[in-house]
């Protein structure tokens, strides 16, 4: 194992308390997170948000530390695969903090991939459900007539729509 960053799971709601207590262990953490102002009945306070709900990011460069880490309490596991935890790259975690220093609109989206089913959730488009395509660096939404063997796109703004699985009908013959 190399000095790297992993990803942890979280129990609902504990993304800060781990990261105190992992800081307070000399373990490195990134907890990225969002201003959001959360309205109380008397008063608008701003708070903290985390940017991806039941994830802290730690780094570990040892068998010792990973021990620590799972028996922090809060801490569901590390992520990976078959029992094997798996590195995020240096990239990955920098792009994120140049992200959250920039001066622009953060908003968290589902991940989805070119080719998944969406449905659109927001703006006059709501309840449409298409295939998410890229052309000339902008998203699209594909509507099809599967009868009609046609197709019809338009641009999409990729924070409007969420993956839904396709509903396919059979056609008896």
């Amino acid at each position: 194992m190399i000095d790297s960053w992993y990803a942890t799971q979280t129990r609902s709601c504990f993304e800060a308390r781990v990261a105190r207590d992992l800081s307070a262990k000399g373990i490195e953490t990134f907890l990225p997170a969002l201003d959001k102002i959360s309205k109380w009945h008397d008063r608008n306070k701003v708070i903290q948000v985390p940017l991806f709900r039941c994830y802290v990011f730690v780094r570990i460069d040892s068998e010792l530390e990973q021990h620590d880490v799972l028996n922090t309490p809060g801490i569901v596991r590390i992520l990976g695969a078959s029992r094997i935890i798996e590195p995020i790259p240096d990239l990955e975690i920098e792009s994120v903090r140049i992200l959250l220093r920039a001066p622009v609109a953060i908003v968290g989206c589902p991940f989805m991939h070119v080719g998944d089913w969406v449905k659109v959730k927001r703006g006059p488009l709501t309840g449409c459900e298409g295939m998410l395509v890229r052309r000339k660096n902008a998203t699209r939404l594909v509507l099809s007539i599967e009868l009609l063997n046609q197709s019809v796109s338009t641009e999409i703004d990729v924070t409007d729509v969420e993956p839904t699985s396709r509903l396919v009908i059979r056609r008896d013959n």
